[in-house]
């Protein structure tokens, strides 16, 4: 796809991989409408970190994306769509699911039902390796099955399949991307790479709940390479696609990793305290990635080392983005 010129809308914009998207679209000479969630204080999210010459370049519209009057409005003149705007904590969504429902997947059908009106080239929806919850076998493919074993998972698999049903009942040209765990520069506190990084910068005690969960990491980069990818590829319609590493690693690996790279006398204490019920703790996520290679040409490019390394950089130069009690695994 010749992106110079295309009419671009990023939902998400202001949020860790939209962020990151965003300014790749620009790289490639797309003219972009960055969607934020509204709030008073005017604050674009990750977006203020930007350079003034590719900030400049935006078109921001902050909004809602559960007002389909404004998503009506965002969605005109539009040519590709990629949708990640999405409430994403886990532990909140116990404590909000009807949030988590209204956001993800009542927004969800908002967008889509806009898009179906006006005719876009591509809508690019993005899912979330959660929605398969604890592995039935490893890698996981995207014939495996799904369950909703958080809230957060159960309204991402809402949205997932009325993506679907707009492909198949609408000819909606969409593809689901299914990225699994995504770390990097600008990911905040509330997921685990951020946090062991910031309590190792903060002091020689890392406090986590279970250090034996799997996940499979991939840096930003190489998913936001995965979304230019599936926007390209016109085998892609209709398909859902599996982004990983290909490679599962404890997170307790991942925090011996962090304090290697950081030095120092450093150790983690194991705490007895649960954020997910135990029910709905994921066990284990390794991604099948075989689609990808195959129908996008993808693979991922960055290294486990290389990426703790430039999230640990981001996370000291940006160390006031970081709040203490925020930190939750």
């Amino acid at each position: 796809m010749n992106w110079q010129g295309k009419s671009v809308l990023v939902t998400g914009a202001g949020g860790f991989i939209g962020s990151h998207l965003t300014v790749r679209l620009v790289e490639l000479g797309a003219r972009v409408r960055a969607a934020v969630r509204y709030n008073s204080r005017n604050d674009w999210g990750l977006l203020e970190l930007l350079p003034p010459v590719i900030k400049e370049s935006l078109e921001i519209h902050p909004g809602d994306i559960t007002d389909p009057f404004w998503t009506l409005r965002l969605v005109a003149g539009c040519e590709v769509i990629f949708h990640l705007a999405a409430l994403i904590a886990i532990p909140y969504s116990y404590s909000a699911p009807a949030q988590f429902v209204a956001v993800n997947a009542t927004g969800t059908l908002n967008l889509l039902e806009a898009a179906r009106g006006l005719w876009v080239e591509r809508f690019i929806h993005t899912s979330t390796s959660e929605t398969y919850g604890t592995a039935q076998y490893t890698p996981i493919d995207e014939k495996h099955p799904l369950r909703g074993q958080s809230p957060y998972a159960a309204s991402k698999i809402g949205a997932d399949k009325l993506a679907e049903s707009y492909h198949l009942s609408f000819g909606l040209p969409v593809a689901i991307l299914r990225p699994f765990n995504t770390y990097g520069p600008g990911q905040s506190a509330r997921a685990v790479i951020p946090t062991i990084i910031c309590q190792g910068l903060d002091g020689e005690v890392i406090r986590l709940g279970l250090v034996t969960p799997r996940r499979d990491f991939l840096y930003v980069k190489d998913t936001v390479a995965g979304f230019i990818k599936i926007a390209a590829s016109p085998n892609a319609t209709g398909e859902v696609i599996n982004l990983g590493s290909g490679t599962a690693v404890s997170i307790g690996d991942v925090a011996d990793r962090i304090i290697a790279l950081l030095g120092g006398d450093k150790r983690v204490v194991h705490e007895e305290v649960r954020v997910r019920p135990e029910a709905s703790e994921v066990m284990e996520l390794l991604c099948d990635n075989r689609k990808a290679q195959a129908v996008l040409g993808w693979q991922p490019q960055v290294s486990l080392e290389e990426g703790l390394q430039a999230t640990i950089d981001f996370i000291r130069r940006h160390r006031e983005r970081y709040k203490p009690d925020t930190y939750n695994i």
